[in-house]
């Protein structure tokens, strides 16, 4: 654990103190199993209110696995997916698609981590064409890897173009709060034209936590078979319906967001006109994209922790999360301040 507050990832924030206190309030006495207990129902009930979802609302251990089962439901086994190239789906899940489920990615190169119509239609070769997989479902992640915010309009636009094209929609939300924060919109906006998302908690405040939101009601039948036999059907569901709970009384979960989401903002302006330092994506969530003078990257990484993403381009990412203050931004700003104008 390090003594400083990490800048590397809202991963490595604890929990909310909201949801700690419902998962003890959880303990209590006995409950059933495999989510026949009133705190799947309450949580389950109150997001699939939240959405609008007709399909139902299924919970899950981690983002991969919800990304695994969300997808699961829109392919065949000859039917692929398109997603941007830097979504955390073609390269930061270790080829789960692939191995768990068999079916092939179509990346798309995308300078700011968003997919467009124009950017997906020049995936749809080869359709009816036996000897090719076939594109059936594309997925986009709100907010993107980049950290950059779709709006409503693009969103909209997304779901009209995939629904005339006979496609499906996926939507990776990790950060989906941060997005309902951005934006300032309900988390049904959000989910309109998705036949199925993920919605993060773990990002956000919680200790381990996915939903799994089914927005098509056609689609709901499969989803406990999926889930049962990708291993994610949790015999103790009372403990990851708490954190939900946790999350969604008093809407802390937006709360936690926004408060990122300002973190981010602060951290930005702090760090604008320090020399060496360069902003390269809109900062749109809670996440902040930049290139450095190489010689400033590991004194300070031995002071503050974040991750270097492209070694050879500098580039690093700074995220802040629920817990992050301002006198933690404050601190790492002067810090990044006072290692660049030793230089000068």
């Amino acid at each position: 654990m390090t003594s400083r507050k990490s800048f590397g990832s809202d991963n490595h924030a604890g929990a909310h103190d909201a949801v700690l206190r419902m998962i003890a309030a959880s303990n209590e006495g006995d409950a059933h199993s495999y989510g026949d207990d009133p705190w799947t129902q309450r949580a389950t009930d109150r997001l699939r209110e939240l959405f609008g979802a007709h399909g139902g609302v299924y919970l899950v251990f981690t983002g991969t696995a919800a990304n695994i089962l969300g997808i699961s439901l829109l392919l065949r086994p000859y039917e692929a997916v398109i997603c941007a190239e830097s979504a955390h789906l073609n390269g930061d899940e270790c080829g789960a698609m692939e191995r768990v489920l068999g079916n092939k990615l179509l990346p798309v190169p995308s300078s700011d981590g968003k997919l467009t119509p124009d950017l997906i239609a020049g995936r749809l070769t080869g359709r009816g064409d036996e000897h090719r997989v076939q594109p059936r479902a594309v997925a986009i992640t709100q907010v993107t890897e980049l950290g950059t915010c779709y709006t409503l309009e693009e969103l909209r636009a997304l779901g009209e173009f995939c629904r005339a094209e006979g496609l499906r929609l996926y939507m990776d939300g990790a950060r989906l709060a941060n997005a309902a924060a951005r934006l300032g919109c309900g988390l049904a906006d959000l989910a309109a034209h998705a036949d199925v998302l993920s919605f993060g908690g773990t990002k956000n405040g919680a200790v381990g936590v996915e939903a799994v939101v089914v927005m098509a009601e056609d689609l709901a039948g499969s989803v406990p078979y999926q889930r049962k036999q990708q291993m994610q059907l949790a015999s103790k569901m009372r403990f990851l319906a708490a954190q939900f709970i946790g999350l969604l009384e008093d809407d802390v979960w937006l709360q936690n967001a926004r408060h990122a989401n300002a973190m981010a903002q602060r951290l930005a302006a702090g760090v604008r006109g320090i020399p060496g330092i360069e902003l390269l994506h809109a900062v749109e969530s809670n996440a902040i994209f930049a290139t450095m003078d190489p010689r400033d990257i590991e004194p300070l990484r031995r002071e503050w922790g974040f991750y270097v993403l492209n070694e050879s381009g500098h580039v690093v990412r700074w995220m802040t999360a629920f817990d992050t203050s301002e006198a933690d931004v404050d601190a790492f700003v002067a810090s990044v301040r006072e290692t660049a104008l030793s230089r000068v």
